[in-house]
């Protein structure tokens, strides 16, 4: 039997005119967009298909775009008769993840994300101003162990892991400071490459509390349900099975780091010790960073990740 498992990406996969072929193919698609419009009041078509990448990149409008487009894709897999059996989302992707586990409604999981980006966007903003030219940001470091990395920003105050990619690739949040300061001592120590994101904030680490703190009161008028697939969280880097927890986690994800690494494991484990199915992965909705961490990740010569990002991707199911 056929067993499928869902990776949603994350904030940074957003490009313009994102899923525009997919909505002009599939209806069903196209529905997705129109209903996002009327819970959120945004012409999501015009934000998907008109908007510039600097436009596009504010989180307020990034993280309702590509969580629009991750539904749209998996609506329109699941006409096909493709569900996923379980379900893991790198960072804002864990957000379509907890849809498709049934952990949040459709119309929630909109709502959940638009508060959520608005929430950032204005954080993100705050400490920009406040640090005018020295603003906290986040750094790539290639090359190094995540084990290697978390050692570095141990004696670097103001550092934090905040994305543990693959086995050589970790990003770093901290301040302006503490990034220099780590990319100098990540060179020292063997690194290939330690370069400055271009990102809005520190995302993913303690300095991103005060988000975490309105986020979770924005939470408070949600109702999380256990969920009915397997479902993985950034924040443990294990399967999430209870509603409390998982609402709780939605609010640490905000400060804490992303443990793709430990989820990729684990779902290699699950994958592994199911031995009457057979297994794809696909990462549905905008771009391929995913599919490529899998690739990377030394599980990816037995289980194929497929990027399903266009109609043409969809007509091979």
């Amino acid at each position: 039997m056929k067993k499928y498992a869902f990776l949603f990406p994350g904030q940074g996969a957003q490009v313009p005119g994102m899923i525009k072929d997919i909505c002009d193919a599939y209806p069903e698609a196209r529905k997705v967009v129109d209903e996002v419009s009327k819970i959120t009041g945004v012409n999501m078509a015009e934000l998907l298909w008109e908007s510039d990448a600097a436009v596009l990149s504010r989180s307020d409008n990034s993280q309702l775009a590509i969580t629009t487009a991750s539904l749209a894709v998996i609506k329109v897999l699941e006409s096909k008769g493709i569900k996923p059996s379980a379900v893991m989302g790198f960072s804002l992707g864990e957000f379509p993840a907890l849809y498709a586990a049934g952990v949040l409604s459709f119309e929630d999981v909109i709502k959940v994300v638009r508060k959520r980006g608005q929430i950032m966007q204005a954080t993100c903003e705050k400490i920009a101003k406040e640090n005018e030219g020295h603003a906290p940001g986040m750094t790539a470091v290639i090359g190094l162990s995540p084990e290697q990395v978390t050692a570095i920003t141990k004696d670097i105050k103001d550092a934090y892991p905040a994305n543990l990619n693959s086995p050589v690739q970790t990003v770093v949040s901290g301040t302006a400071d503490a990034l220099t300061e780590l990319e100098a001592k990540a060179k020292e120590a063997g690194a290939r490459r330690a370069l400055r994101l271009a990102v809005a904030g520190p995302f993913h680490s303690p300095l991103m509390q005060e988000a975490a703190d309105n986020f979770e009161k924005a939470l408070a008028d949600f109702t999380f349900n256990n969920p009915d697939k397997i479902l993985f969280s950034n924040v443990t880097g294990k399967q999430a099975k209870d509603a409390a927890e998982i609402k709780k986690n939605a609010v640490l994800h905000l400060t804490n780091p992303v443990r793709w690494t430990d989820e990729e494991k684990v779902l290699n484990d699950l994958i592994a010790d199911d031995k009457d199915n057979e297994w794809e992965l696909i990462e549905p909705g905008v771009g391929s960073v995913l599919s490529g961490l899998w690739a990377k990740s030394g599980y990816g010569e037995e289980i194929k990740c497929v990027s399903v990002n266009s109609a043409e991707t969809l007509a091979n199911y």
